[in-house]
């Protein structure tokens, strides 16, 4: 199961076999008040700097978010898409929940986006898969319905059954779905990552298809998180999963390692490029 996303210059292959793929998290202004602040000002400088830099870092994709209160993201998206483009050339992964705002930034897009997100609820499904198939996009499916996100992974499985026999139904190659099994904080429910990486197991050996995974919110409230992201990644990684997102700088050097062991970075390349660079700098 190959998918494959693209920009004018770049096609980034995500798929058992290939090196672990890397959509850098740091375009979203949750959480992070000065980026939030520029945005709703019109600043988009700080918005390429980031790109430039989770780009440099080896971010394979970049997801792009302006989701923030007091923006308008209809209006506000497909400029940062832009601005992005003309920052960087690798693909990006256009974020938001509103399908008029995805709608606007599709229209500005260079090449075979991804989309995040579509999830099991009705309404989402009816408003996004359209879209996807129109714009010949690739989309992240959510595992939560009406009912939120399940605690457990038999319900986790389900909802991904769901949205993979919508989306087929409306045309979309099952290449062209990946499902995000949602990670959760482990401090507020130990059985929480246990039931995730499950679940990414169950999911791959029914559906076949990739799956992603933000991986950084398993140790939300937690000390030393980056210990914590790396280890879950790891097992995320092994379990399944082909593209993460998450932030790059941080995660990219334990992903290169577990690329190796798992046979998925032939010759070592990619992991002694890697070495040399970062003695370079």
């Amino acid at each position: 199961m190959e998918t494959r996303v693209s920009s004018p210059a770049k096609e980034v292959i995500i798929g058992d076999g290939q090196p672990t793929v890397l959509i850098g998290e740091r375009i979203n202004p949750a959480g992070k008040k000065k980026l939030a602040e520029a945005l709703k000002a019109g600043n988009l400088e700080i918005v390429c700097r980031e790109a430039l830099a989770q780009a440099q870092a080896g971010a394979d994709i970049l997801d792009v978010s302006v989701g923030t209160f007091g923006v308008d993201e209809v209006t506000l998206l497909p400029q940062v898409v832009q601005a992005v483009m003309d920052t960087v050339d690798i693909p990006l992964c256009l974020d938001s929940a509103n399908p008029e705002a995805l709608e606007a930034a599709l229209k500005v897009y260079k090449g075979k986006p991804l989309i995040n997100s579509v999830t099991g609820e009705g309404h989402s499904l009816a408003k996004v898969l359209p879209l996807v198939k129109e714009y010949g996009a690739v989309v992240i499916g959510l595992v939560q319905d009406e009912e939120g996100i399940p605690k457990d992974s038999e319900r986790r499985v389900a909802i991904a059954h769901k949205i993979v026999q919508r989306a087929e139904a409306a045309g979309i190659a099952r290449e062209d779905i990946i499902i995000d099994c949602l990670a959760s904080a482990v401090g507020a429910d130990t059985s929480s990552g246990l039931a995730v990486i499950e679940a990414i197991r169950k999911i791959k050996a029914e559906l076949g298809v990739n799956l992603t995974l933000g991986a950084s919110n398993v140790s939300f409230g937690l000390p030393d998180r980056d210990l914590l992201n790396n280890a879950f990644v790891v097992m995320a990684v092994v379990a399944g999963v082909t593209c993460l997102i998450v932030d790059v700088a941080k995660v990219r050097p334990i992903i290169l390692a577990a690329d190796l062991v798992l046979a998925s970075d032939k010759r070592a390349r990619r992991y002694i490029e890697a070495y040399r660079q970062h003695h370079k700098q």
